[in-house]
């Protein structure tokens, strides 16, 4: 009979196996394609020395295929939890050099656990993927994985944050986790996510492409939207997460970390009284404005490379965390298409699930015109934005830097769709459509259609028809933007709004 020695001697041994994965040569196979294993990137994700590992020794019971002579320590995939700057997190990464992180049934099973704690504790859950697929050999098995963490991600979503993390392939059905949570990070040249890969696309339809082409980092980030963040390397992506969690509440009952400030609330920017050129046509960056307005001028973005005629992320205003959603005049004069109310519609839906402010910088011309936008459905997506800025219940301040022109006025957060508060800037321009245009239709048929038109444009050019309509709560020098915003959010802190009882509405999806 062993001793109690000799028992733990055995104990450690086992761990010391798992730990190698798939083993040295593996191991050094995906460090020379510039990725970290599954352990490594937990370890560099979490505080140091608090990451603790769930279900290590469990294992599949596949009898297909010879499988129950096959050594899959962990069975592909690392689970546990730990904290990321003291606040607890759960996560899991797959493990490419065990099976090439295959997903079979003890693998999701895992996975669910993990998922199920997190509900339970109110904890952010990471899922870092790597992974070849499903595991053929466990066949309907391997399917149910899938499901079963689909079907957790929808329960879980808009309770706790769901972050994804792509740092190999994702191919298949495996990309639907992804889709459906929060945020996805990709490291460019090393991972790719995609339905159906270059091989099956060249058989069925003819068409040549490159892995990295069709679902790489870049192409995700700037053209489809699916993902979020496009990070340099590893080490690039781990640091974004961990910085992204920082603006993050770990779940729906919290508010986002607040942290002392170092920045005057009361700190005016002259600058800000000369960023919008004279010239209305004349473009300008909307990120010097938000930049000039938020606490040190740090403005963590979002999907920076997707849709960037609108702008969305996150920053601190007097310590405390706001969403942003602005146009961006520097591109497409910061019109309004079908890619960028998505995009602007799903943030403002996670910053009102997660009880995050929001601040809304309006110059806007309209929503772009186009056989191709309107054969794409921007009246569909454009209502996503109305649906949502009504839906969302935490505080809305809304401040007109320039143009506010038609329905895209309404878009960005007018007072009707439930802004808390309006600023306008002396510049801006609230209007049906734009003045020139407006008055070119009015006095068409006027002899002295000259001299009227620019009557009108002097009288409705302003922001001071709104006001005096009660639609413009103030207007403001623009230097004095950040005082007025922050004391603006301050008195709307207690904010309680409840809607009418219903299981849910149906966006325009």
């Amino acid at each position: 009979m062993a001793t109690v020695q000799e028992k733990i001697d055995q104990m450690n041994a086992k761990k010391a196996h798992i730990r190698l994965g798939g083993g040295a040569a593996r191991i050094e196979k995906q460090h020379a394609k510039g990725k970290y294993t599954a352990r490594e990137r937990l370890e560099k994700l979490f505080d140091e020395g608090t990451f603790v590992e769930l279900d290590m020794f469990m294992k599949h019971r596949c009898t297909n295929f010879g499988q129950e002579k096959k050594d899959m320590p962990a069975d592909g995939v690392v689970t546990g939890y730990g904290t990321v700057d003291g606040r607890l997190v759960y996560a899991y990464a797959q493990d490419f050099t065990v099976s090439g992180g295959a997903l079979g049934e003890k693998h999701a099973h895992k996975i669910w656990k993990v998922m199920d704690l997190a509900m339970k504790m109110g904890a952010p859950c990471i899922g870092i993927n790597d992974s070849g697929g499903a595991r053929i050999q466990e066949a309907v098995d391997a399917l149910s994985g899938y499901g079963g963490i689909f079907y957790r991600n929808t329960a879980a979503s808009g309770v706790i944050p769901q972050i994804s993390v792509i740092m190999g392939p994702c191919a298949g059905g495996a990309v639907y986790s992804p889709a459906i949570t929060d945020f996805i990070f990709m490291v460019k040249n090393t991972s790719q996510m995609f339905i159906t890969g270059p091989a099956v696309i060249k058989s069925v339809t003819a068409e040549e492409v490159t892995a990295e082409e069709l679902g790489g980092a870049v192409t995700h980030n700037s053209r489809s939207g699916v993902a979020h963040f496009a990070c340099e390397n590893e080490d690039d992506c781990l640091a974004k997460i961990r910085e992204l969690l920082s603006y993050l509440p770990s779940n729906n009952m919290e508010d986002a970390p607040s942290v002392e400030p170092t920045d005057d609330p009361d700190r005016q920017d002259e600058s800000l009284n000369t960023v919008v050129p004279d010239n209305p046509n004349m473009p300008y960056d909307m990120k010097d404005v938000i930049r000039s307005i938020v606490d040190n001028g740090e403005f963590f973005e979002v999907q920076e490379l997707f849709a960037t005629n609108v702008i969305i992320g996150y920053a601190r205003m007097d310590g405390r965390v706001v969403g942003i959603v602005a146009n961006q005049p520097n591109v497409m004069a910061g019109c309004l298409d079908v890619d960028a109310s998505d995009k602007a519609a799903r943030f403002v839906r996670f910053c009102d699930a997660f009880n995050i402010p929001l601040l809304t910088l309006v110059d806007v011309p309209g929503f772009l015109p186009g056989v191709d936008q309107e054969h794409n459905g921007i009246i569909r997506h454009g209502a996503k934005m109305l649906y949502a800025y009504s839906e969302a219940t935490v505080p809305k301040v809304t401040v007109i830097t320039r143009k506010a022109y038609g329905g895209s006025y309404i878009a960005m957060c007018c007072r009707e769709l439930g802004a808390d508060q309006v600023m306008a800037w002396p510049t801006s321009e609230i209007a049906v459509m734009g003045p020139a245009g407006a008055a070119n239709i009015i006095f068409r048929k006027d002899p002295d259609k000259e001299a009227k038109t620019q009557e009108y444009i002097d009288e409705f050019a302003t922001p001071y028809v709104a006001a005096e309509r009660g639609y413009v709560d103030m207007v403001i020098e623009p230097k004095e933007t950040r005082p007025l915003v922050i004391t603006a959010f301050n008195a709307l802190a207690s904010k309680r709004e409840v809607g009418p009882a219903k299981k849910h509405g149906n966006i325009p999806l």
